[in-house]
This record gives structure tokens, C-alpha cells and sequence, in this order.
């Protein structure tokens, strides 16, 4: 689980800015949220420009160099130092709790691709380090790794990557949690669907929507999962040019589906496409959607927090809907209020005791909650 997260020097984050997980309350409702201690379920509040979609993007800079499942189209990096900051990289810091071991990899960027100081931990023991700027030698512990080179001359070139691609390290346990860093950060997964979808994550390539619902058999199913949405339709597969696609069928009359879908409805089925690959457990370990709800009815909001529940999946999800923070849903500790320098949670973000009862919405909008 990822469970606290630093960044300064990036894009809108000039000085350190740190979401951490791990700050949680005793709360007995809704205790299926946290896990180990850690948010399990979070939502992010905050005015437009704050930088949420920025939290999103540093989070999952990590994709860019330790994996190869990253958007090469992509523009979202190509404005990367923050504008006030007199320094030369970026810095970033990631703090996991895996197999009960604390986990930190630090590094540190002039830029999305080029790497210049790589640290890697395990419950406070060094394993892997790299600081190009004072000499080319990285510092490697691992056992089974003692025969690599220790000389990285491509700054493009991840120390942590470089080690896991070129070894095939002993059976121990401290390479059980090197390789399990690896999968965890290899299933993280970012989506959004506002002007045009985009995802960082899980797969490479430009997977069609509708031909994977199609080709996995999954349109009946899907269908099901629009109705419980509140959507009410009938689908059918149909040919178009010797291809298949979906398409609306209006007793016996069809009209290809994104001829008339509402954008409410596309980017309802833009994460049902998503929605399937969470529930393979196995596959995502981390989520962050942009915006989840920016399309939804508030009872559609509610019911998607719901289901990606139900998957067990550490998420975080970023909003505006106010009628979905409710104790019936989440809890204090969950809920989070995000301005350009911090984010708390509602529960750090006021002197008095929350309790189960409270209207914590109401609350909100009666400027109850500050975060400083």
C-alpha cells in the first residue's frame, strides 16, 4: 500500500507537499476503508487550480522509469520544474507498507525521463543508491546483485530498473520486497475522462473501448451495469463496415452507441472498461481517477464509490460533488481537503471530535474545516 507520498518542485508543488495515508483516527464505522492503518478509500477536495490533477501526475511520475506501461504520447510532462523554484530537479519521495516492511524509494529529476539520485530502503536499511551529481557508482546491497556494474552512465536509465532487469536475485526477503515494490508499482493505474480520456498504467498501447467490451464478451454485462446505473438500455453487437461495434437497440432498431450517448454515458462506460481490470485483483494495486464524478449524478457517485469498494483496491478519487461526503460512505479520516501548499484530512482539519452522527457535508459548507 502506498501510504505516504512528498513532492516539491513539481509543476504547481514548490516546497515539500506531503499527502500522507497513514494519519488515520480510531473510527469504528466504515472500517473497511483503512487497512493496516492506512486509507484504503480516499477522496480529494479542493478549488479548481489547487493542483489535483498535479497530485495525480507526481504520483505516478514512478511509471516513467521504473516501468514500460507509460503514455509515450503524452504531453502532460513536458512542463515539469515549478516555476518559483530556483532548483534543478524535482524531488520525490514514495513511502509504502509492503508485507509489513516499510518501503521508501526517493529520486530525484531534471526532467521527466533524466534521473539523478535514486535511494531505495527497506525498514530503514539501504539497499540501492545512486547520486549522479557528486559520481556515476551506484551503492548496491541486494543479494545476487553483488556482480553488476556499478557504473550507470545513461541518466535515462533507473538504478532500481537497471538491477531488476539485469538479476536474478537470491530467495531472501528483502528481494521478496524489492519484487514486490516492483508489482505493486507496475499495477498502479490513473485515469480521467474529461476533455479526452487518458491513463497512465497497467497497459501500453491504445486499447479501443468498445472492441474490448466486445471482444471479451462482456456486453451483456455491461448493459446490466448501465441499467444499474440508472441508465435504461438495451445493447447489441452490430456490424459497421465489416467491423463490429455496440450500438443502442431500440426494439430491433439500432444506433451505434457513441452516435447518441451522452458524455455522462461515455465516460460511464469509459470506467466500466476499467472497472473490470480493477476487479482482477491482481492487476491494480493502486488507483487515482481525476474528476471520477464530473459527468455522474450524485446517487451514481455514491454508487460507484461503492463498488470500487467492494474490490478492496487502495484508491483515491478527486471531486467537487459535496452530497457524497457523508459518514454513511466513508469516514473523516477518508475525506480529504487539498489548497496549493497541503492536504489533510477532515479529521486533521478541525479541533473537534467527529463523530458517526455529524453531517460532516453540512459541516463543510459552513467552513467547519481549514486546511493550514
Amino acid at each position: 500500500m502506498l501510504t505516504k507520498f512528498k513532492v516539491s518542485n513539481f509543476k504547481s508543488f514548490n516546497k515539500d507537499f506531503i499527502f500522507d495515508l497513514s494519519e488515520t483516527n480510531g473510527y469504528t464505522f466504515n472500517s473497511e476503508c483503512i487497512k493496516n492503518g492506512i486509507v484504503n478509500n480516499a477522496l480529494v477536495y479542493g478549488h479548481n487550480g489547487v493542483g489535483k490533477s498535479n497530485l495525480a501526475l507526481a504520483i505516478f511520475d514512478i511509471i516513467e522509469h521504473l516501468t514500460d506501461r507509460t503514455n509515450k504520447s503524452s504531453t502532460e510532462y513536458l512542463v515539469y520544474l515549478n516555476a518559483y523554484n530556483n532548483s534543478e530537479t524535482a524531488h520525490f519521495y514514495y513511502e509504502f507498507l509492503i508485507n509489513s516492511c516499510k518501503v521508501v524509494y526517493e529520486y530525484k529529476k531534471t526532467d521527466h525521463k533524466t534521473i539523478i539520485y535514486e535511494k531505495f530502503t527497506i525498514n530503514d536499511e539501504e539497499f540501492a543508491f545512486l547520486d549522479r551529481k557528486k559520481k556515476n557508482s551506484a551503492i548496491i546491497k541486494f543479494k545476487g546483485a553483488e556482480n553488476l556494474k556499478n557504473k550507470l552512465t545513461n541518466d535515462n536509465l533507473s538504478l532500481l530498473k537497471y538491477i531488476k532487469n539485469n538479476t536474478e536475485l537470491d530467495k531472501n526477503k528483502a528481494n521478496e520486497i524489492f519484487n514486490l515494490f516492483f508489482k505493486f508499482v507496475e499495477g498502479m493505474l490513473y485515469f480521467r475522462s474529461l476533455q479526452s480520456n487518458f491513463y497512465l498504467g497497467i497497459e501500453v498501447g491504445k486499447q479501443g473501448v468498445i472492441e474490448d467490451i466486445i471482444e471479451k464478451k462482456y456486453t451483456e454485462d455491461l448493459e446490466f451495469f448501465l441499467n444499474k446505473a440508472g441508465i435504461e438500455c438495451k445493447l447489441k453487437v452490430i456490424d459497421v463496415n465489416d467491423k463490429k461495434t455496440l450500438a443502442f437497440n431500440f426494439n430491433g432498431k439500432t444506433i451505434p452507441f457513441f452516435s447518441i450517448a451522452s458524455q455522462g454515458t461515455k465516460a460511464l462506460v469509459m470506467f466500466y472498461f476499467w472497472f473490470k481490470r480493477i476487479q482482477e485483483k491482481s492487476k491494480v494495486s493502486f488507483l487515482f481517477i481525476d474528476e471520477f464524478d464530473a459527468f455522474y449524478h450524485h446517487e451514481l457517485s455514491a454508487l460507484i464509490v461503492e463498488e470500487l469498494k467492494k474490490t478492496g483496491v487502495q484508491f483515491v478519487l478527486t471531486t467537487h460533488n459535496t452530497s457524497i461526503i457523508t459518514n454513511d460512505l466513508l469516514r473523516p479520516d477518508c475525506y480529504f481537503l487539498m489548497n496549493k501548499e497541503s492536504i489533510l484530512s477532515l479529521a486533521k482539519s478541525t479541533p473537534k471530535e467527529l463523530r458517526e452522527a455529524h453531517n460532516i457535508e453540512k459541516m463543510y459548507k459552513a467552513g467547519s474545516f481549514n486546511v493550514k
